[in-house]
């Protein structure tokens, strides 16, 4: 495959990553990590409404913007790089990505204007309070009503749900939630279906988490007999999941690669400003070294990136495998970036005034979102195989 951003999405990289460096200072940053809702409405608002952003990849004919996959990675590199505090990834890459691809027409014009526009704060909700990532991991249920024959199209779509769901990004000020359950009795891959709610409907009971990355908020949501409608067809996640949850790890490597080019350009800047016995720390063989290796890192993850949202686009038949890959590369490369990152400042990388570790704790959480990079290279040699 031959992977060349265009012209107007090179430039479209540089308007996005303006306002990234506009909007995102780490001073607002440090400022949005202490608040409960953890994102500057203000911002929201301008990112939706003057760039378009949260519908970047929605089709055009459900309110978006009608780009690719590739332009939402774009996008997601930059506030990866910017270190951005906002219910993005939740909204667009999670949510409307669910309903794009298991949703009827029917549900897609109805729910997707407003995620694209900016006014709906949606999230999925997939893991439950093991945090386990394998499709049929599941253990909420969602029990029919009015299952009869005599039942009307909305009493067969209507549910009712029970059980748990945590770490759910940005659960906890979402809109509308997209929630993974079961059919009572099924186990597995079997009896999986996606249902959507509004967030703060009845049955439902939400709650922030403490979590080590203050710069991504997570939520528990506990599910009491919570009125939900059927997103697409019973039974039919098994099918659809595992496609839906390849291209949040995609566009979750996205957004590393761009934590992981801040840690290299700040470990630049920093070797190249520091003295000590008389020399620019830059100028040691160590140093060169660390920094040399983790530009190789960077530049060989942002590769398999890039290759990914590639074949993610073109739906080609290695995707699947190469989704694997890139999820697995990003999130060790932005690991042992950031690590480095802290060596190369020396004692005041670890300190609180220092941004490095927000860097840090966000490479940590991503690199256990939607599954760490051992569960994925198993998955690697899985689909590889098949």
């Amino acid at each position: 495959m031959q992977f060349t951003f265009s012209d107007e999405q090179e430039e479209f990289r540089l308007i996005v990553r303006r306002f990234m460096d506009d909007k995102s200072p780490t001073t607002e940053i440090r400022k949005l990590m202490d608040t409960d809702d953890g994102y500057d409405k203000a911002v929201w608002k301008q990112l939706s409404e003057e760039l378009g952003l949260p519908g970047i990849h929605i089709p055009e004919e459900y309110g978006g913007q009608g780009f690719g996959f590739i332009e939402l990675c774009i996008v997601l590199e930059e506030m990866g790089r910017a270190l951005l505090c906002a219910p993005y990834f939740s909204a667009t890459a999670l949510a409307a990505t669910a309903i794009i691809e298991a949703g009827t027409e029917e549900q897609k014009l109805a729910l997707l204007p407003d995620i694209a526009s900016g006014q709906t704060l949606a999230t999925l909700a997939f893991t439950d309070t093991t945090g386990n990532w394998e499709v049929g991991s599941t253990e909420v249920t969602a029990e029919p009503v009015g299952n009869d024959s005599q039942a009307s199209d909305s009493q067969a779509n209507s549910f009712q749900l029970k059980g748990t769901k945590s770490f759910v990004v940005d659960g906890h000020i979402a809109d509308l939630l997209v929630v993974a359950a079961r059919t009572p009795g099924t186990t597995g891959a079997y009896g999986l279906s996606l249902f959507t709610l509004p967030g703060s409907g009845n049955g439902i009971k939400r709650r922030l988490l403490k979590s080590l990355d203050p710069t991504r908020k997570l939520a528990c949501i506990e599910f009491d007999n919570a009125p939900a409608t059927l997103l697409g067809e019973l039974n039919g996640a098994g099918a659809t999941l595992p496609h839906i949850l390849n291209l949040a790890a995609v566009a979750l490597a996205s957004e590393s690669i761009g934590g992981a080019q801040k840690m290299l350009e700040s470990s630049l800047d920093y070797a190249q400003l520091r003295m000590q016995f008389g020399r620019l720390i830059g100028s040691f063989q160590a140093i060169k070294h660390k920094c040399a290796d983790m530009f190789l890192e960077v530049e060989l993850a942002r590769s398999a990136a890039y290759y990914a949202a590639a074949a993610a686009a073109e739906q080609t038949a290695d995707f699947p495998a190469v989704a694997s890959l890139s999820k697995a590369c990003a999130s060790d490369t932005y690991m042992k970036a950031a690590q480095e990152c802290i060596q190369i400042h020396g004692g005041i990388g670890f300190t609180w005034e220092n941004d490095t570790h927000l860097y840090f704790k966000r490479a940590k959480s991503s690199e256990v979102f939607l599954g760490d990079p051992n569960y994925h290279r198993d998955q690697l040699v899985l689909r590889w195989e098949n």
